[in-house]
Order: C-alpha cells, then sequence, then structure tokens
C-alpha cells in the first residue's frame, strides 16, 4: 500500500480497525491536526479539548520533546532507535531527524493501532533502514525477537529507547516489565526518553483542572487505552539504572528548549506532563 491508496481508504473499507470506539493514537492526531483519526476519535477528543484546551498544546509540546530529544542522541552518536507506542507518523519524526545527520541510522517503531502502522508502513515505503511493527508494546520480548528489529537493532551497541507520550497507557506491571527490558538489553551510552503525564498538586491547582482530569480518565476508558497518570516521583524512578541528563526531569517544554516559540513555555504545568532523558552509565 502506498501513501495515496492509504489517503483514499474511508473508515469503511479499512481493514480490522474498530470504529466504534476511541483510540488513544487517532485523538493524538486529531490533537496535531492529523487527518488519520475517525468520527468516534474526533467526539471523543472534542469532549476533552471543550474541558481542557491545553490537551492540544500539551500533544504538540510533547512531539517537540521527542524531536529535541532524537536530536541529542544524535549529537551523541545515537545511530539506532526503538520507538514505543510511536503513533501515527507526523512530519519530522524519529527517523526524519536521524536520519538528516545520518543516512545509515536504523529506526524500528511499534504501535498497536492499525492505522498508526497502516499509516507508517505507506510513509517508510523504500526506507530500508526504518520500519513499523504492529505489537502490543507490553509484550516486549516478542517485540525485542521480532525480525525487523532484530534486523535493524544492534543491542551490543549504544541504542537510543523512546517511550515518548506511551507509559501512561500501561499499568504498572507492563511498565515494569519493558523497563526491565531495556535495562537488561541496554549497554553503556543508550539513552531513554520518556514523557508522561502527571495529576501532580502543582498540575491539578483547581476544580476544573480535577473535572478535566475525571472526564479524560473516562474518555480513555471507553478505548483500548485507558489513563494511567503517574506522580513525579514515580517517573522519576522508571529512570532507575540510568543517569538523568541535565536538566533531569522536568515539565516538557522546559526540557532543553529551542527558542521563545517553542510550545507551553508560558505555563508548562499547564500541560500537565513531565519529560526526561537518561543514559545508561
Amino acid at each position: 500500500m502506498n501513501k495515496w491508496e492509504y489517503a483514499r481508504m474511508t473508515e469503511s473499507n479499512l481493514p480490522d480497525i474498530d470504529t466504534t470506539r476511541p483510540s488513544a493514537a487517532r485523538m493524538y492526531d486529531y490533537y496535531l491536526g492529523g487527518f488519520h483519526n475517525f468520527e468516534v476519535d474526533r467526539q471523543a477528543a472534542d469532549q476533552l479539548l471543550k474541558i481542557y484546551p491545553q490537551v492540544r498544546d500539551s500533544a504538540v509540546a510533547n512531539r517537540a520533546f521527542m524531536r529535541r530529544a532524537v536530536r541529542f542522541m544524535v549529537s551523541q552518536g545515537i545511530d539506532q532507535f526503538l520507538d514505543l507506542g510511536s503513533g501515527i507518523p507526523t512530519a519530522g519524526n524519529v527517523h526524519e531527524i536521524a536520519q538528516a545527520v545520518n543516512p545509515d541510522a536504523r529506526v524500528v517503531y511499534v504501535d498497536i493501532d492499525p492505522v498508526a502502522v497502516a499509516h507508517g508502513r505507506a510513509i517508510l515505503e523504500g526506507n530500508e533502514n526504518a520500519t513499523v511493527i504492529q505489537a502490543d508494546a507490553r509484550d516486549i520480548e516478542q517485540i525485542i525477537n521480532h525480525p525487523d528489529v532484530q534486523r535493524l537493532i544492534d543491542f551490543s551497541k549504544p541504542t537510543g529507547f523512546l517511550a515518548v507520550g506511551f507509559f501512561y497507557f500501561v499499568d504498572d506491571e507492563g511498565v515494569k516489565k519493558i523497563l526491565e527490558t531495556f535495562r537488561s538489553l541496554a549497554v553503556s551510552g543508550s539513552y531513554l526518553a520518556i514523557t508522561h503525564g502527571s495529576d501532580d498538586d502543582e498540575i491539578i491547582t483547581n476544580d476544573r483542572n480535577r473535572q478535566a482530569l475525571d472526564v479524560a480518565k473516562k474518555i480513555y476508558a471507553r478505548s483500548p487505552n485507558p489513563l494511567y497518570l503517574r506522580k513525579k516521583h514515580e517517573i522519576e524512578a522508571m529512570f532507575e539504572g540510568w543517569k538523568l541528563v541535565e536538566p533531569g526531569l522536568v515539565f516538557v517544554p522546559l526540557w532543553r528548549p529551542e527558542g521563545e516559540d517553542d510550545p507551553g513555555l508560558d505555563d508548562p504545568a499547564a500541560l500537565g506532563m513531565y519529560g526526561g532523558v537518561g543514559i545508561k552509565p
């Protein structure tokens, strides 16, 4: 399937896609202004936007963090990346950033959403150094042993592991299993990037915020992707075995901003998300 064939697909003829329930990946695409989403996703997203309009800025800031983190990793010599819960690709995604500097950089995207995977395969057609696989990221052993991962990622060398906007859709046991696998695989000089939604008191400062949080949980509970928000200290604990690089775990817009126009700098806490990058000693 090429990108033009994919673009002509409609809600009625996309294969193996449940269009009766909202999808976190497709809602995220809608927040970012994409068109790979369905009416059920737009209705759910609009319901949340009505009470928490910052969710759109949060998605934009999250994607901007990913680009800054990848550029940083590339500057440190990382030339292979494993991106869990990658979502529907947009402009300036991991392979574009990494391969602009090093055409031989290798990237494996992983997502469970068939729309994300179909679109990813379309835009990666002909790119021998990047691929997307459809898998439940919680089944991390299956992913690591996937033929495409084995073909593109050499875990005996430093690797960039990405869990950007992903772990808050994974329960505690799943997060623990994934992080244990990353720690066991990563050699010295590898990097781990995480962004994570939080319900810290610094974020949930008033009744409207609490109401928005309740609405968000109810909306995502209708999807295959229930929401697991965590406190800052719980997110910091995810970097056990890694050393956080400066500026540590901070609100996403504050992680190495590149200019005054970076999204969310005027009120970083309002976006409700922390981000950080760790290096394996």
